[in-house]
Formats: C-alpha cells, sequence, structure tokens
C-alpha cells in the first residue's frame, strides 16, 4: 500500500460553497431581554424561538457565527443517543430512558419541519443511513434494535444481511448492518448561514468577535460585560458547547472539547461514486470509534470523519489514519487524493447525552456529543421554551441536572490520548471477536 498523502486544503470543505463571514459591525444595544452566548445552531435557533415570541434577543459569538462545530461537522442527521437503553434506565430510569429515545424522534422531525417551514436551502436529503457491522454478534444487534425501532417508535429500519449490503454499500468490510430511514444529509455551512438569515430576520441582533467577558446576576436580571461593551439582560442563555472558555470555569469542567476530523476525497468518477455508495446513504460503524461517512451533496466525492486523539497542533498523524481507514473500507481508493482535512471540537461529557439546565438563573443548553445537527435546534429550542415559560410546550426528557465535573480537568483535554488507545485496544479487541485482521 502506498503511504498516503495529505490533505491538500485545511479549511473545511464546507467552507467553498458557504464561507463563514464576520457580521457587519453594528452597535451593540445596552439592554436587552435575553442575552444568548454563542451563535451556532443552538443559539440561533433559542434566538429565532425567543424573537418570534416577540423577545429582543442579542447573540454573541467571540468569532464568526458557525465558524465552530456548526460549520465543520459531517451533515448527518444523525441525533445519536451515545449510551444504550440499557445504560440510560441504569442512570436516569426507565421513565427517563423511554422519554428520551422517543424524543430522538421528535428532534428529527423538528429539524425537517423547520427547514421547509423557513425554506432553508442546505442540499438536506432524506436518504437514510447505513450501519456496517463487524461480525455476525454486531449484525444481530443491529437487526434486534433496528426492529425495535419500528415496533416502539413507527420508524422505518431494517436490517440487511451481508448478501445484499452491496446493493447499499461498495464494500465487503462489514458483515451486514442496518439502514434506518428518517436520516439524512444536509450541507452544515449552509444550514447555518440559512438559519443566521432567518433568525436575523426575525429581529434577532447577532455580533461576531464579541467575547462574553463576565455575567454577574444584579438583582432580577444580569450584567453582561462583552469585549463590544456591556449589556443589562433580563435573561442569559449559554449555548458554547464544544468551545466554551476559560470565562465561565464552572461548565468548564464540565464539558470536554473531543476533536472530531473529516477528509474529503478529490472528485471520484461517476461510476466508482455509483459502486461506492449506491443509495448514496449516510454511514455508520459498529466500532466504539466508529467512523462516520457519507457522499458530497453534489455526489462527487466521500467525506469520511472520525474521532481526532490530538489536543494540540494540527498533527498529520490523525489525518494519515482517517485515509487508511477509508482504504481499509473502499480498497479502490487506495490512491485517490485527498482535497480537504479539518477538525472540530465537539462537546463530550459524563453523562454523555444533550442537556438543558439552569445555574445561578442562567439557562444553559449544551453537550450534543457530536450529534448537533439534530440536537442543537432542538435543545436551543426546548431552552427557548423554558425561559419563556411556555406552559404549552412539554418539558423536555433532556432538562435536569447539570453534567458532573470531571475530576482534575480544566479545560485541557490532557487525559485524550489515552482514552483514545483505550478505545482503539477496544476495537481491536472486536475486530478480534469478529474474526477480522487489524
Amino acid at each position: 500500500m502506498h503511504e498516503p498523502r495529505p490533505a491538500m486544503k485545511a479549511p473545511p470543505y464546507w467552507w467553498e460553497a458557504a464561507p463563514v463571514k464576520p457580521i457587519p459591525t453594528t452597535p451593540l444595544p445596552k439592554q436587552t431581554d435575553v442575552l444568548i452566548v454563542g451563535a451556532g445552531y443552538a443559539g440561533l435557533s433559542a434566538g429565532l424561538r425567543l424573537a418570534k415570541a416577540g423577545r429582543s434577543v442579542i447573540a454573541l459569538d467571540k468569532q464568526n457565527p458557525g465558524e465552530g462545530a456548526s460549520s465543520r461537522n459531517g451533515g448527518i442527521t444523525s441525533g445519536n443517543i451515545r449510551l444504550d437503553y440499557k445504560t440510560l434506565v441504569r442512570k436516569f430510569g426507565e421513565q427517563r430512558a423511554l422519554a428520551i429515545e422517543a424524543e430522538g424522534k421528535l428532534a428529527r422531525e423538528f429539524l425537517y419541519q423547520l427547514l421547509a417551514e423557513e425554506n432553508i436551502q442546505c442540499d438536506f436529503n432524506l436518504v437514510g443511513r447505513f450501519s456496517g457491522a463487524l461480525g455476525p454478534h454486531d449484525y444481530e444487534d443491529l437487526a434486534r434494535s433496528a426492529e425495535k425501532l419500528h415496533k416502539t417508535l413507527g420508524v422505518e429500519s431494517y436490517s440487511v444481511p451481508h448478501s445484499e449490503q452491496r446493493s447499499y454499500l461498495g464494500t465487503d468490510f462489514y458483515r451486514g448492518g442496518s439502514v434506518r430511514m428518517d436520516i439524512g444529509g444536509l450541507h452544515p455551512a449552509k444550514f447555518h448561514a440559512e438559519l443566521l438569515r432567518v433568525a436575523q430576520n426575525a429581529g434577532v441582533s447577532v455580533h461576531s468577535d464579541t467575547a462574553v467577558l463576565s455575567i454577574d446576576q444584579d438583582g432580577s436580571g444580569f450584567t453582561v460585560k462583552t469585549s463590544a461593551g456591556t449589556v443589562i439582560a433580563k435573561q442569559v442563555l449559554v449555548c458554547t458547547n464544544g468551545y466554551t472558555d476559560a470565562t465561565n470555569s464552572w461548565l468548564r469542567r464540565r464539558i470536554v472539547p473531543v476533536r472530531s476530523r473529516i477528509i474529503a476525497t478529490e472528485e471520484l468518477p461517476a461510476e466508482l461514486m455509483t459502486r461506492l455508495m449506491p443509495k448514496q446513504m449516510m454511514c455508520s460503524e459498529t466500532r466504539v470509534l466508529g467512523f462516520y461517512y457519507r457522499p458530497s451533496p453534489d455526489g462527487k466525492r466521500i467525506l469520511f470523519g472520525g474521532r481526532d486523539g490530538s489536543i494540540a497542533g494540527d498533527p498529520i498523524e490523525p489525518t494519515l489514519y482517517l485515509q487508511r481507514n477509508l482504504t481499509e473500507i473502499f480498497p479502490e481508493l487506495e490512491n485517490v487524493k485527498l482535497s480537504h482535512n479539518w477538525f472540530g471540537n465537539v462537546a463530550m461529557h459524563r453523562d454523555m447525552i444533550p442537556r438543558i439546565f439552569s445555574r445561578k438563573g442562567i439557562t444553559y443548553a449544551t453537550g450534543f456529543c457530536g450529534s448537533g445537527v439534530v440536537w442543537a435546534p432542538w435543545i436551543g429550542t426546548q431552552a427557548a421554551n423554558k425561559m419563556l415559560k411556555n406552559d404549552n410546550a412539554a418539558v423536555s426528557a433532556f432538562d435536569f441536572r447539570p453534567p458532573a465535573s470531571i475530576p482534575l480537568y480544566r479545560g485541557t483535554p490532557w487525559f485524550m490520548p489515552a482514552f483514545m488507545a483505550l478505545y482503539r485496544f477496544q476495537d481491536k479487541l472486536l475486530m478480534r471477536k469478529a474474526g477480522r485482521k487489524n
């Protein structure tokens, strides 16, 4: 096998069609009903809901709005919950576990309705997702999960035996898999740009390059000091997720930024794309550090992502690691060049489910655990409903206590390389159990 060559471009592939740009500078209002920290999917969705309810809203971002995870992700509407049902029951009880699973369906439906109602043009296509099984045991688990999903939530989901796999994915790497048809793909940077447009049109005042320096409770409201001046706000909503900084040290001890990296191939021949991705589905797999991948919206490239493992700089090894695994799944891509290579932070925490909570009068919507395309708009909107005291809105199953703090952690995830090594070792054991070389 030839040594893989690094990608040509470091900025995200998505930025070519939807560049992330600063908001034209306008004076920062001196007061507002609601101040939102973070102008990604969650912050803008919350702002949209609040503005439509008649509240004055300011959304601040220390970068350009969308420059973080909202324009760097894979654009897959997965809405994953990292914990399996048994673990959810053990940690949170059966009632909340059932509600969490059901809310995932609602969250996807909410996203698709938002795209339609607001005429958001972001290359959305409800193509379904194929999940590949490493071995027979994984296949049986996927088949049972697909059957349960269909029976309990009415989602179109079914197993795909190995003999039929190439009708869905042009590889023999997996030993069958499953499909669920309520998952699709979109262009994440276009989605954010359109959501920004809709929120601004609704009256949300969005400001880029405006860092929040402190938030102090002052009687019934808050004094928020920023790099552009001070704002008096009746309510504050924090939606910083994987880009939480030292300004909010309490939240930072609970939210771990984990790098997720994506590579994009050069444009591939149409017949090769048809052979490798005959149904243009989104893709995942059963490894602990499983990879996610998809065709580009124009159907000309494959975008392939996974956890990075690095915590500083931009080392080349994570890119080479992704390319080695891409060619293991699709040997025909061995000599294909990469056109793009980038990473962004996802927000992990000890509970591993998205969360809404309040502390000292401040509302938080955060912790999307790598599935923010679905969860961030939903959780942001549910947090807005909470702030509006909307009696007609059901209380979200994700609205309860804050995540626990992480011992000895103050913002630098020094432990991630060790965890990544452990997870990769677990994947080697899974491969061996499945009778696979690794």
